[in-house]
């Protein structure tokens, strides 16, 4: 790739972006330039992501964290974020519609992405977010524990009780309680 090329977004990308991500052409060049200049390869590795990560919760261990976060932002799955992926999710992290920040919260626990969540992948997720956090927030009692937060989420969401979470019980029980954003706090 040429100096030229790298440094300048290509039109067809552009314009992808200006229709999925809502920020103007100047935003998303902006954008583009600081990724190039942070990451002049084009592209974000999980090490990387897990640098990142460590500088905003450096009290904590945020690795295993950010290895689920990095795998929902890695839209195709190539072990890297490109700018296009990257681009996603910032817009919907920054500015998405409530759904859309559900749907990609939903993707981070739904670890094996076989379209539910079970209690185990969001006790992995909690006991990841927990260390990332570590001695940093004072947590009610009722949600002392990875245990005791992932209980609490399923007694609320769960409703027909079979042990795991559809998109439409995570969704719904979102906008049924939103108290439990609280409770799932990823972003």
């Amino acid at each position: 790739m040429g100096l030229n090329q790298s440094k300048n977004i290509k039109p067809k990308m552009l314009e992808e972006l200006l229709q999925i991500t809502g920020f103007s052409a100047q935003e998303i060049f902006e954008w583009y330039q600081d990724f190039h200049k942070e990451y002049p390869q084009n592209h974000l590795t999980v090490r990387e992501f897990k640098k990142l990560y460590a500088n905003f919760f450096p009290s904590g261990d945020s690795n295993r964290f950010a290895e689920h976060v990095f795998r929902t932002f890695d839209l195709n799955n190539d072990g890297t974020i490109d700018f296009r992926e990257f681009m996603c999710a910032i817009s919907v992290t920054s500015s998405g519609r409530m759904e859309q920040k559900l749907r990609m919260a939903f993707n981070i626990y739904d670890v094996d992405g076989d379209g539910y969540i079970t209690r185990q992948e969001m006790l992995e997720i909690f006991n990841a977010m927990y260390k990332m956090l570590g001695n940093s927030i004072r947590l009610d009692d009722d949600v002392s524990t990875p245990e005791k937060r992932t209980e609490k989420v399923f007694r609320q969401m769960d409703r027909n009780m079979d042990g795991k979470l559809t998109l439409d019980e995570f969704i719904d029980g979102v906008k049924q309680d939103p108290s439990i954003l609280r409770l799932l706090n990823v972003f």
